[in-house]
């Protein structure tokens, strides 16, 4: 009898993933964790390794004038960050953009990268 009702709180309780997405600290958490030893995501900070993302959402790739960009994002010029694009772009970086200088592998979890692009999209401040 115990069993079964483990079992079942087990099978009703939320899976942690869907936890990740209910909180709203989250992608500030998976940003920390993965993004800010190269990124900022504070409006006025200057760049580290990589751009400043502080109002990354509705900016133009390659954007930032204050970063030396790639030439690939360089060449991206016009294109503007969305959710969307961004969350395609943090699956896996170097397929979205061959020969860009960023390091890194990309976030597996689809909620990982929507938390990511909720978070950046608060932080949309102006850079």
């Amino acid at each position: 009898m115990i069993r079964a009702a483990l079992l079942a709180l087990l099978l009703l309780a939320p899976p942690a993933q869907a936890e990740a997405e209910a909180r709203p600290e989250a992608g500030a958490d998976i940003f920390a964790a993965r993004c800010a030893s190269c990124h900022s995501a504070e409006a006025g900070a200057p760049p580290r390794p990589g751009p400043n993302l502080a109002g990354v959402i509705g900016r133009q790739v390659g954007g930032d004038p204050g970063f030396d960009y790639s030439p690939v994002l360089r060449g991206a010029a016009g294109q503007v960050w969305d959710a969307p694009m961004l969350e395609r772009f943090l699956a896996d970086p170097e397929e979205m953009f061959p020969g860009l200088w960023m390091g890194g592998n990309g976030l597996r979890q689809a909620a990982d990268r929507a938390a990511v692009a909720r978070f950046l999209r608060r932080n949309a401040g102006a850079h």
